[in-house]
């Protein structure tokens, strides 16, 4: 019988490092390869729970650092906790607040023992160490924990390298020792930048540590593509095969695929919902702006064949019109879009593990997801 912490491999793929995993939580299992919609305050932007489960996600991520802030950790653990807060039955991935270090850079001291933030809400100061993050998350309740990590920017010298993965690898320590959650999982985070051997004894001397999981930070923080995905390959191979690795802010569906290839299990990334709020619709073979004005009399769906609740009902003129003019379905409707393709993505990538036939995924892949926009715009003669 699977306990939780229990990460089970099913498949493999004969080609590559791609697998087929199932992670067993406090709050369900999930299957793997997984992508993880981010829920930043405890809500996915534009969609409901009821909605986000329709799509079947056995997973969202929320955000230590900002649910901190407003409205308080200790009012959420008040309330039941994150799940019942939310109204949200299966599993939650919390970050730690790492991230906020590299995004939050002009309004934060980065301190041996931790992170003074000045709050972007009210200029307050907040300070983030190890044992507060923790703290934070075991009254969050969330089923997986994050350590609190230093995200370096890109580019980064060596020596800063160096420093941020010592200073990572000290709070990581701190934090396999805190009180957690019951049945919440840790997770460590290897750093390094584009330093390979940085990047290998880090994850090297996490696995000394030993987490529940593994995730490869400090990637897609500025640096072309080719480099995110030797981080990537630098990282993997030392985090042991039976435990989850998960590829932090990465959500471009090659990307994700080819992260799967080497070994990769879990995604998150802003990417389908950010996109839909600025009126960009993701598809199969890339992504187009559906504001553009050559869609005004357009009688097609967002994506032809797609079974989405906005494509079987409505046109691209109509979900044009409302985002032209402001309304909230429009949002909505092309999130559900987005997050629909994001999912029946990942459904397709573990059923092709599952049938042996991942690397043909890969190869197809490859060839169909290709950047439309300046087709698309050059055709009509628009300007991006």
């Amino acid at each position: 019988m699977a306990v939780i912490g229990d990460f089970e491999i099913l498949a493999r793929d004969t080609e590559t490092r791609a697998r087929l995993g199932r992670l067993h939580t406090a709050h369900g299992s999930v299957e793997t390869p997984v992508f993880m919609p981010v829920g930043t305050q405890a809500t996915v932007k534009a969609m409901s729970p009821a909605e986000l489960l329709e799509l079947d996600y056995a997973i969202l991520l929320a955000n230590t650092y900002h649910l901190h802030a407003r409205p308080g950790d200790a009012l959420i653990e008040k309330h039941g906790g994150l799940h019942r807060f939310m109204g949200w039955s299966r599993a939650i991935l919390t970050d730690s607040g790492g991230f906020q270090v590299f995004s939050l850079s002009r309004l934060r001291e980065i301190r041996e023992d931790g992170v003074l933030f000045q709050s972007p809400y009210d200029g307050s100061p907040t300070f983030l160490g190890p044992v507060e993050a923790m703290a934070i998350q075991r009254r969050l309740g969330s089923d997986m924990a994050m350590v609190l990590d230093e995200c370096l920017s890109y580019p980064s010298s060596r020596d800063s390298a160096c420093r941020t993965v010592e200073r990572t690898l000290s709070w990581a320590a701190v934090c396999a020792r805190q009180e957690r959650a019951c049945g919440q999982l840790l997770f460590g985070i290897v750093q390094g930048g584009v330093y390979a051997d940085l990047r290998r004894m880090c994850a090297e001397r996490l696995v000394e540590i030993g987490f529940d999981g593994y995730a490869i930070g400090g990637v897609s923080v500025g640096e072309p593509d080719e480099l995110i995905l030797r981080g990537i390959a630098d990282s993997t191979p030392p985090l042991p095969e039976n435990r989850p690795r998960y590829l932090m802010g990465v959500g471009l569906l090659p990307q994700m695929a080819e992260a799967v290839a080497m070994g990769v299990d879990m995604f998150d990334c802003v990417m389908p919902t950010r996109y839909a709020r600025n009126g960009t619709a993701i598809t199969r073979r890339g992504r187009y702006p559906l504001k553009a004005a050559i869609y005004a009399d357009d009688p097609r769906p967002i994506e032809e064949g797609c079974a989405c609740y906005a494509c079987r009902r409505f046109s691209r003129a109509y979900i044009r019109h409302l985002l032209n003019v402001g309304e909230i379905l429009g949002v909505r409707l092309l999130t559900m879009h987005n997050l629909f393709m994001y999912a029946q993505f990942m459904r397709e990538m573990r059923e092709a593990i599952a049938r042996g036939v991942f690397s043909a995924f890969l190869r197809r892949t490859r060839m169909e997801y290709r950047e439309v926009l300046d087709e698309h715009l050059q055709r009509e003669g628009c300007e991006p």
